[in-house]
């Protein structure tokens, strides 16, 4: 048993923090029915019955620790550091519980060549020597450490090694059983043949490397060690930062600042210096440029290490001149980016990017994506602006960002949507960082053609706010732009009109793409422009000019033989019949429309028109029949991620839950409904917004003063978890 007084930092997984792990270590020192307690136990409990056992280095590589044991029997000596020169580190290793026990057990195994590799400033170094300490009783003659960083010359790397475990050459630990850690060989890679001559006549010899690239050589083992998980980086952030300002908590900022840091300990680890004179949200706010704020490290850190830039640039200066180039123009692409995407824009080679993926400067993600920190892209973004290459490279991403969105567009009603939506999931960043070059400089043409064919995709995913932003920043740019540039803009706003309940702004912008839409000859688009106008003349009570729209559209798609556009437009038209109360013809339009779009695979068309047949039942007092029809509706719309369409199925879908006798659920989807509008910016027309309040009364009425706690409830849902909800509710 280990005893130990400090302040743990107290969270919803329990107690962490540096007294914690010091706890741990002391306590680990000892053998089985020995108490073991420390300076500041003993200090508050006085010396009655405690023995000194005088000074020992703990295995968390700090400063030794003065131990005590309570009582007089008699044990081993204590399992602590002994023969080594591992350095004293600063504080205690922070996370890394997995890391820790998995490279200890593969060195365990018999492993003799391990090279962790790693982003700088990853942790490389810390976490080897952490294993290095946990392994010290295991290793007959010693475990070593070799720094290599100050080292410039490959050939002075065998005698470094030789001079850390005391032997006159390596070929004198031929004889001994010894863990070496040979911190920094990126730099110095022609002495890895040396290494390899080392673990060939020595065979009690084991070496864990740490590099930013791995050696290449039959017998390593690479371990490649990814930044901190989202629970670490901020235990870790918080730590160091309350070594400076006792009162930093866990909060919303600090999880932030570690997202935006990428986990990057090194990162995290400057980033905390700076709480002393900013707190974490003023911090947040300074970190939109991450490289100036992260510098000022411990002064005793090796030079590179004191701002981020410096660790960064090493990494740069050992890459070829090719390599640089194209890690220079990879930093285009914001988020993840796919091999195809880095040939097309940065003119990179499958071995260029393997080349970077093992210098630890880019991460593969699977799928055939790769992802580069934003800490490093920050840096190659600079390089890329010094080189004078921005705009030619921008300008390439632009282009194929407007290539794959208008190869989607067609495809997202199509029998592959679910795929081309997710496609464009993963490059949604990359969309963004598209669109925001286009304004910057001027490109009115192609930001308006960019934003007007993705419409589909921002509608049905509820990206509505920014989608808005969007728009606006492209319009305001795009005076000289061609009809067909126009008419596609004009129509992606008429949909964030038609979305935030604005009649007469959806109006105006349908009116202006039906027109543009006629001139140019983009039938399919304005079979769509037409419907959706019918919609704003029907929002404003127009009912002649609503009929006559849709007649119009109609009539257009059965003569272009565009099968789904007439689907549309029917289901569009039978919605106008169910808001009059006029079931009986709504019902076969409805039915006519839904197999328009199951012969075409529009599952979007499928789900909404199954959503409006579950209407029609329930109206008609078939409840359960209804609920088959809503669980098929939330089914569809879940599997191609349709956030928009999925917020008013459940709105419509709530009196069916409680005309089943559930009105906990009920009350719970109401309060969900409400909460994801407000997330998105979405409004329910009149109509729905009425009938989701009837049934909200309903619900209070029934459930009395249980009504508040089931609503707390329902507000706190995301959108998975509410659909979840109400799947049970309807099944």
């Amino acid at each position: 048993m280990g005893l130990h007084t400090g302040e743990p930092l107290l969270t919803e997984e329990g107690y962490v923090g540096i007294d914690v792990h010091r706890a741990a270590r002391i306590a680990t020192a000892g053998h089985g029915g020995q108490i073991l307690i420390s300076q500041s136990t003993r200090d508050l409990v006085g010396g009655d019955r405690v023995r000194d056992l005088g000074k020992h280095r703990l295995k968390d590589l700090t400063a030794p620790e003065r131990i005590y044991q309570l009582g007089d029997a008699t044990f081993p000596l204590l399992k602590t550091l002994d023969r080594t020169n591992l350095p004293i580190a600063a504080t205690p290793l922070v996370g890394r519980e997995r890391e820790l026990a998995e490279l200890t057990e593969l060195l365990r195994d018999e492993t003799r060549l391990v090279t962790v590799t790693g982003a700088g400033g990853s942790g490389k170094t810390r976490l080897a020597l952490q294993v290095a300490a946990e392994l010290a009783d295991e290793f007959r003659d010693g475990v070593f450490f070799v720094p290599l960083a100050p080292i410039q010359d490959a050939a002075l790397v065998a005698p470094t090694i030789a001079q850390a475990t005391g032997v006159r050459g390596l070929d004198d630990l031929g004889e001994v059983e010894v863990l070496v850690v040979v911190d920094n060989l990126e730099h110095l890679l022609p002495s890895v043949s040396e290494l390899s001559s080392l673990l060939a006549v020595a065979a009690n010899v084991t070496l864990l490397v740490t590099s930013r690239v791995r050696l290449r050589v039959a017998a390593e083992l690479e371990y490649p060690l990814e930044p901190f998980a989202e629970d670490e980086a901020i235990e870790f952030f918080v730590d160091r930062a309350r070594a400076l300002k006792r009162d930093v908590r866990r909060d919303p900022s600090v999880a932030e600042i570690c997202r935006r840091l990428d986990g990057l300990p090194l990162a995290l680890e400057l980033a905390a210096s700076r709480v002393k004179v900013l707190d974490p949200p003023l911090l947040l706010e300074r970190l939109g440029r991450r490289l100036p704020v992260l510098t000022g490290g411990a002064r005793d850190a090796p030079v590179r290490q004191q701002t981020l830039r410096a660790t960064i640039d090493w990494s740069y200066a050992l890459l070829e001149t090719r390599l640089q180039a194209v890690l220079r123009r990879l930093a285009v692409f914001a988020g993840s980016f796919s091999l195809n995407a880095a040939e097309q824009v940065a003119k990179a080679e499958l071995d260029e990017i393997s080349a970077l993926v093992d210098w630890s400067l880019l991460k593969p993600i699977g799928a055939g994506r790769f992802l580069m920190l934003e800490t490093i892209r920050e840096f190659a973004l600079e390089a890329l602006e010094d080189g004078g290459e921005t705009e030619e490279v921008r300008d390439r991403h632009l282009d194929y960002i407007l290539a794959l969105v208008e190869e989607a567009e067609p495809n997202l009603t199509g029998a592959d949507q679910r795929e081309w939506y997710d496609r464009l999931a993963v490059e949604h960043d990359n969309v963004g960082e598209a669109l925001s070059y286009a304004c910057d400089s001027g490109d009115g043409e192609r930001a308006l053609m960019l934003a007007g064919t993705i419409w589909r995709f921002w509608w049905n995913r509820g990206y509505t706010a920014e989608s808005a932003h969007w728009y606006a920043r492209a319009f305001a740019v795009g005076d000289d732009v061609t009809p067909t540039a126009r008419a596609r803009g004009v129509f992606g706003a008429a949909h964030i009109a038609e979305a935030r309940g604005d009649a007469e702004q959806a109006r105006i912008d349908f009116e202006e793409a039906v027109r543009l839409l006629g001139e140019i000859g983009e039938t399919r688009w304005l079979i769509l422009a037409l419907t959706h106008l019918a919609g704003a003349y029907r929002t404003l009570g127009d009912p002649e000019r609503t009929d006559g729209t849709h007649q119009e559209a109609l009539a257009l798609a059965q003569q272009s033989g565009d099968v789904r556009g007439a689907a549309v437009v029917k289901s569009n038209m039978a919605s106008v019949l169910l808001a009059d109360g006029d079931e009986d013809r709504a019902a076969p339009l409805f039915a006519e429309a839904l197999e328009g779009h199951r012969s075409v695979g529009d599952v979007y068309g499928m789900a909404s028109c199954s959503a409006s047949l579950a209407i029609v039942a329930f109206r008609r007092g078939e409840v359960e029949h209804a609920a088959r029809d809503f669980s098929e509706s939330l089914r569809l719309s879940s599997s191609i991620g349709d956030t928009h369409s999925l917020v008013v199925i459940l709105a419509n879908s709530v009196p069916v839950v409680l005309a089943r006798g559930d009105a906990v659920r009920t009350t719970q989807l109401c309060a969900a409904v409400g909460a994801l509008c407000s997330a998105h910016g979405f409004e329910l027309d009149q109509g729905d917004r009425q009938l989701l309040d009837e049934t909200v009364a309903a619900a209070r009425r029934s459930l009395g003063e249980r009504f508040d706690d089931a609503w707390a409830i329902g507000e706190e849902l995301e959108l998975p978890a509410a659909v979840d909800l109400a799947l049970e509710a309807l099944d």
